[in-house]
């Protein structure tokens, strides 16, 4: 019997964007970059998704160069990987601040079994961007820094959607990290597909990391709060 993971793996297998993105933008594909990257994050799916048990989605913007943009995990940089998931990437070692914060939730939670059997975490767009900075060196890009690459890569996102729907997520509520542009972005997009009932905008990880710190108990209180209401709605 075709799994959770069993779909979600042959997503990420078959994961591609054919669109032109705008001159200066680049995407990442660690699956296609790095075989032992879909190994890995195959493992990871098959230890926590191998069933048939609707999750709750939650969506991040786009994964970073040192999260998902090497594990292929969203959320999860390589410490994280190994420390608390007990996989491994060889010859890669990357620490992300919002994997940090993420997996703080996931320890209040109850831990990664219990969390991962209630949640799966993706993003709208499930590939990462870079861009060169003035010091030309690449750094993250998000899909809504520019008009023109939201545009290109529109088609593609709300596909992604539906394959993640498609997996065995449920519609009614979705998880939004990102209270500013990424959640006006989801509600617009939300407002034309109808695909899901109501989008909850939490603070994401990378702006809590960031510029929160000092409130950081504070936001894990209040991801655990709507963590916790979905689950009471099970």
């Amino acid at each position: 019997m075709e799994t959770f993971a069993d779909r979600v793996i042959d997503f990420n297998r078959n994961l591609r964007l054919d669109a032109k993105l705008p001159e200066g933008i680049r995407a990442m594909n660690p699956f296609a970059e790095n075989s032992t990257v879909l190994e890995v994050s195959s493992a990871f799916y098959r230890k926590y998704y191998s069933d048939n048990r609707p999750r709750r989605l939650i969506l991040g913007i786009n994964p970073g160069r040192f999260g998902a943009g090497v594990t292929g995990i969203p959320f999860t940089d390589t410490k994280r990987l190994t420390e608390k998931c007990g996989l491994e990437i060889p010859g890669f070692s990357t620490h992300e601040p919002s994997s940090v914060f993420v997996y703080e939730v996931i320890d209040s939670y109850g831990g990664t079994e219990k969390f991962y059997s209630d949640f799966y975490i993706n993003s709208p767009s499930p590939l990462g961007y870079v861009a060169m900075n003035p010091k030309g060196r690449e750094v993250n890009y998000n899909y809504y820094d520019s008009i023109a690459l939201s545009e290109a890569i529109g088609p593609f996102m709300i596909a992604s959607l539906r394959s993640h729907i498609a997996a065995g997520c449920k519609t009614d509520a979705v998880v939004c990290l990102g209270s500013g542009k990424n959640h006006e972005y989801l509600k617009r997009l939300n407002d034309e597909t109808g695909l899901f009932g109501r989008l909850i905008p939490l603070e994401h990880p990378r702006f809590i990391m960031q510029y929160r710190s000092k409130q950081k108990e504070f936001y894990r209180r209040r991801y655990l709060e709507v963590l916790a209401s979905f689950s009471a709605c099970r």
